[in-house]
């Protein structure tokens, strides 16, 4: 007798119920969001939590984030995840964020900056950056803490941009958008290529020239619309491994706790190098060195 053709016609059925439905699963983007080059912030008081305003900042920095995030729905579903990348990372108000964002809070990350970034991401952007240690200029300049007075990565000098953005590179995810300050914008546009928004004019490592906020958030949303219809043709920025890694610290007792790291080596009274097979493991350790290290 012959058999009946239902069965294999249900499985085909369901086999073109299942495909369209992983196809169609929205991109994921992901969010670092700093304090310092937020529009509007224009004194390093500002982004502290015992100073003057730092709750009208809080606002600021959400209200950017809210932006970008709306741009980005307005184009389509998507999952986005912010991670709170400043200070403790307890910043942003987080009953005022949009209710579609997952939200990173807390500083006790191995990432940092960059937790929850893995290669599931279609890109990250950056929001609220500054300059790095030591900029002419660059209104509240520094890398990771006070701590750092310079980090090269293969003998690349990096910031907090670079150096989250060669974690990106190394699963796969590009950096398409970056915000802050002129100082950043112009240092960080000399590595990584990307659609980049001023927030403000740097003035002096304690000023800044500002522009009203709802100017720099018709500029962010703009800037998100252009980084997203070329999304396809973004590259990750990507460092070869291993990855030799030279930081400089203020404190010269530091670099020589820092020797009982295996692997590290102490090159002078303040500057430490070691080698790491991937960036996951060299972010992960400068991490440690300018955070948790201290005497």
């Amino acid at each position: 007798m012959r058999q009946s053709g239902f069965p294999s016609l249900i499985a085909l059925l369901v086999s073109f119920a299942v495909v369209p439905a992983q196809a169609q699963r929205p991109p994921r983007y992901f969010i670092s969001v700093d304090m310092e080059g937020i529009g509007g912030i224009g004194t390093p008081a500002m982004t502290s939590p015992t100073g003057k305003d730092y709750e009208l900042g809080r606002k600021l920095m959400t209200d950017e984030v809210n932006a970008v995030v709306g741009a980005i729905l307005q184009r389509g579903p998507a999952e986005i995840l912010v991670n709170d990348s400043h200070g403790d990372m307890q910043n942003l108000l987080h009953t005022e964020l949009d209710p579609r964002v997952i939200y990173i809070q807390g500083a006790v990350k191995p990432f940092g900056m960059v937790e929850g970034l893995d290669s599931t991401y279609a890109a990250a952007i950056f929001l609220g950056y500054h300059s790095r240690a030591g900029t002419p200029n660059g209104f509240i300049a520094h890398t990771g803490t006070g701590a750092v007075k310079g980090l090269w990565l293969n003998d690349i000098e990096v910031g907090e941009g670079e150096l989250n953005a060669a974690y990106a590179g190394s699963v796969g995810v590009p950096v398409i958008m970056a915000a802050g300050d002129s100082a950043f914008v112009e240092q960080f546009t000399r590595t990584v290529k990307v659609e980049a928004v001023a927030t403000k004019y740097a003035v002096t490592p304690q000023s800044a020239r500002l522009l009203h906020p709802k100017v720099v958030q018709e500029r962010l949303v703009a800037a998100a619309g252009r980084a997203l219809a070329s999304r396809s043709s973004a590259k990750p920025w990507v460092i070869r491994k291993p990855v030799k890694v030279r930081l400089r610290l203020a404190d010269n007792t530091v670099t020589q706790i820092l020797q009982a790291i295996p692997g590290v080596r102490q090159v002078d009274g303040y500057t430490v190098e070691f080698t790491a097979p991937t960036m996951a493991d060299a972010y992960r350790l400068i991490r440690l060195m300018y955070r948790f290290v201290s005497v």
